[in-house]
């Protein structure tokens, strides 16, 4: 099987991931994986990680964090845009939380060549200052870009 996607630097910020040819809306771009942690073990690890700005901490479910800084993916690469042309969905197992998995999947035909994006959809619970939307902007260079990866509180 051909190879769609690959990692490279991105004009956006650090690393992306591209496609390598063109890519059909709703196709499975690939896992976002990595470590599995409780909520708890993720605070005790990266518990002042707010204040970086930065983490590849994905939320699976209620019970569960995938780490992708460890172990993780292609899709840790992948950078936020407010006009995004991919989204991140949950798949839930039936049986087994610890089995649950997130997919990347188009949102909508995306053309060989251009970098994949999705809205991270951050929503943090401390309040949202000019400082803490500082450490999180959004560099997608999108015509509606909010400039920070932070989602209002609904």
């Amino acid at each position: 099987m051909k190879k769609s996607i690959e990692c490279r630097r991105s004009p956006i910020h650090g690393n992306g991931v591209f496609a390598l040819q063109a890519i059909v809306r709703g196709t499975v771009l690939c896992r976002y994986g990595g470590t599995l942690m409780t909520h708890e073990e993720a605070d005790e690890r990266y518990g002042d990680a707010l204040e970086s700005g930065h983490t590849f901490l994905f939320t699976l479910n209620d019970e569960y964090i995938v780490d992708g800084g460890r172990r993780g993916t292609i899709a840790r690469w992948i950078n936020h845009s407010c006009a995004p042309n991919c989204e991140a969905q949950v798949v839930e197992h039936p049986d087994d939380r610890r089995r649950d998995r997130i997919e990347i999947h188009a949102l909508r035909d995306i053309a060989a060549g251009e970098e994949l994006a999705y809205d991270y959809g951050i929503r943090l619970e401390v309040p949202h200052t000019a400082r803490m939307k500082a450490l999180w902007p959004c560099r997608c260079g999108a015509p509606a870009c909010t400039g920070t990866m932070l989602r209002p509180k609904r």
